[in-house]
């Protein structure tokens, strides 16, 4: 009886969950202090020591021993992930900084836990792919202690480096390069191809600090993808030299393209162009000629295409988007509406919106009220057809009648580069014969952009060159007349007619893709996970779903890796993520399958580690640091300020003080407790003859 009188008293304490206080609560919340582990956090520039040094002795002289007497205090060092740390094991060694992944992870590696404050050790840079974020309301306060300097000085940075698109002729590509230095004093801008110098330039900003634009043209390889750097030679005394250099890819002619030149009848002009384009090994021409009715009254053409293709245009169109959407570009010229009928003048517009496609207009006849005006073509077009008021940009001066004047835009289009500097591009131009006539017409579209203009009668100003982007394509509008005076009005030697036509062309027609694209990201860093995605379409340019996508990527050393692409719902978008290891050029290649029929293929060259974002802008970014504390309700923290900092957070918890309690009843001696004392009872019942 004693035995089951004490089992039940104990099972009645137990129900009323008794605890035990072990003390004063206070370090039952927790600060965590997030330092940047990152390269740019070795910069040596505060106070002649590195930043990660200074944020060592801040924390273990001043932040550890004043907070660690009231909370738990965490050291966390982030860079590429979040991982805790000891004060004397934090470098700075990591490749990227990831603020915002960083304060979102301790946001979840303490919920539930009452956290006071965040305290962030950072010199505000973030090199991730994310930008930082805004932190939400349940985010604990941020208090942000800047490293560095905001002002590096003799540091000289080479600010970015893009390559524009293929379409110069010649195989010429228009590098633009931004550079900036912070003390005065000329910049000296290498140009390396693969490695080898190729030109040298001096340029002068217009004061320290001030970025300086610069422009190189080169020829590279038509066979293999070509890496362009440019640099900056180091200066004495630069705490960053690796921040000098920056690099891009230019890849090679992917295919030629293959343009469709359809003409309202012959003409001199018609027959310069064919011949200019034929000398560009790029692109591939199939034409078709309007000659004029048989005797039943119907249209005759004459073709000029390959067997496998000129089928498709016995009709004077194709009938087929499939066969239209094989093209990448179209040209129409003196093309009149009835020509054309409304499905073909439809499935035009669809190819320059869905497809991508490029569509040049020009001629009179096109142009005109019995041309492209009030079909479905004309919305594609830059400017409006209907209103012939000829309304031109006031900021914009005509040369003189139909003497063709380039606007700001088109000084910079690359279209109109017909030098190998803007200098010599507005000399080419300014020698370039008067046109024999120039269609007037109306305003430029929204959107639209008026590449050059001339003078017409009585003086007004005329659009000439104007182009647009229509969904997925681009239009270009040339209402010239007599375009050829400029071949042969000019000397032999000339080239200015040819240049400007296969710019146009591959202009129009290098962005129209293939039924099977692939992308790689821009900028990728070795060490961090990009996408690469294809998107895989119909011969008629209609998303595919349910296709097989395997990626193939053959590393810097020639190893390969297969991956095999997910769906990314019924968009025809399928992506798969790869980690690179190593800086340098990846070349990834792809296969879409349906079953066992082929859907296409794509490849491309990658070039990874193209410049040292982490020490891109290596300047203390107080504005960042100040955002993030000022939004999640903490602020900016000077090192000297640890008094008021332990008071602030202190303040935040009311809460937190209660003492710590401990359970006495959800335990396992709780439990032992209750088995011993029925395995006694029961034990003693039997020994005793009990039941």
């Amino acid at each position: 009886m004693a035995l089951r009188c004490t089992t039940l008293l104990l099972l009645v304490v137990f129900l009323m969950r008794p605890v035990r206080v072990l003390e004063d609560g206070v370090k039952d919340a927790v600060v965590p202090i997030l330092v940047d582990a990152s390269r740019s956090m070795g910069i040596a520039d505060a106070g002649g020591a590195a930043r990660i040094a200074r944020a060592r002795e801040i924390l273990s002289r001043d932040l550890a021993p004043s907070l660690g007497r009231v909370f738990r205090v965490d050291v966390l060092a982030f860079g590429e992930h979040l991982r805790p740390a000891s004060e004397a094991g934090l470098a700075a060694t990591d490749r990227r900084s990831d603020v915002s992944q960083a304060l979102a992870t301790v946001v979840e590696r303490y919920r539930g836990r009452f956290v006071p404050g965040i305290i962030l050790l950072s010199d505000g840079g973030d090199t991730s792919a994310a930008s930082v974020p805004l932190p939400s309301g349940s985010t604990p306060p941020v208090f942000a202690m800047g490293f560095g300097a905001e002002s590096l000085l003799h540091d000289r940075e080479i600010v970015s480096l893009t390559a524009g698109e293929a379409g110069l002729d010649g195989s010429r590509v228009e590098l633009a390069v931004s550079a900036v230095s912070h003390d005065a004093g000329p910049l000296t801008l290498r140009l390396l191809e693969n490695g080898r110098p190729v030109e040298v330039r001096a340029v002068t900003s217009a004061a320290p600090g001030v970025p300086v634009h610069e422009v190189f043209q080169v020829s590279p390889p038509r066979d293999a993808p070509t890496v362009y750097t440019v640099e900056v030679p180091v200066a004495g005394g630069e705490l960053v030299p690796e921040n000098n250099a920056r690099s891009t890819l230019v890849q090679p002619p992917s295919r030629v393209r293959r343009v469709l030149f359809v003409e309202g009848a012959p003409g001199f002009e018609h027959s310069f162009l064919k011949r200019a384009w034929a000398a560009d090994a790029g692109l591939s021409i199939d034409s078709i000629v309007r000659k004029g009715e048989n005797d039943e009254g119907t249209d005759t053409f004459y073709i000029q295409a390959p067997g496998a293709r000129a089928a498709a245009l016995a009709s004077g169109y194709p009938q087929r988007l499939e066969d239209l959407f094989s093209y990448d570009a179209i040209v129409l010229a003196n093309v009149e509406a009835g020509q054309l009928t409304g499905a073909e003048l439809d499935a035009t517009r669809t190819f320059v919106a869905r497809r991508g496609g490029g569509l040049l207009v020009l001629g009179a006849r096109s142009l005109g009220r019995r041309g492209l005006a009030d079909t479905v073509v004309e919305p594609a077009l830059p400017l409006e057809l209907s209103d012939r008021a000829g309304v031109i940009p006031p900021a914009t001066s005509p040369r003189g009648l139909n003497l063709l004047a380039l606007t700001a835009a088109g000084e910079s289009h690359p279209v109109m580069q017909l030098g190998s500097t803007r200098e010599d591009t507005r000399k080419k131009w300014s020698a370039v014969p008067a046109l024999a006539a120039v269609v007037p017409l109306g305003r430029p579209r929204p959107g639209a952009t008026v590449l050059a203009i001339a003078a017409g009668a009585g003086g007004s100003s005329r659009a000439v060159i104007a182009v647009q982007r229509y969904g997925e394509g681009r239009v270009l509008l040339f209402a010239g007349e007599a375009a050829w005076r400029w071949r042969m009005l000019l000397p032999a030697s000339d080239r200015s007619y040819d240049t400007f036509w296969r710019q146009t062309v591959r202009w129009l027609a290098l962005p129209a893709s293939d039924p099977v694209a692939l992308t790689v990201p821009a900028g990728a860093s070795a060490g961090t996970s990009s996408p690469l995605k294809v998107l895989v379409r119909s011969a008629a340019f209609e998303s595919r779903a349910g296709a097989v996508v395997d990626l193939f990527v053959t590393r810097p050393d020639g190893r390969i890796e297969r991956f095999r692409a997910a769906s990314e719902g019924n968009t025809g978008e399928y992506v798969s993520r790869f980690r690179p290891e190593h800086s340098g050029v990846y070349r990834v290649s792809t296969e879409a399958h349906d079953g066992s029929v082929r859907l296409g293929s794509a490849s491309t060259a990658w070039l990874v580690g193209d410049a040292d974002v982490e020490m891109a802008d290596p300047r203390l970014n107080v504005e960042v640091l100040r955002r993030i504390a000022r939004t999640s309700g903490g602020r900016l923290v000077a090192p000297g300020e640890m008094a008021a900092l332990l008071t602030t957070l202190s303040a935040g918890i009311p809460d937190s003080r209660l003492p710590i309690q401990r359970d006495l009843w959800h335990n396992g001696w709780s439990f032992a407790a209750v088995v011993v004392l029925l395995g006694t009872e029961w034990v003693l019942r039997r020994r005793w003859g009990m039941r």
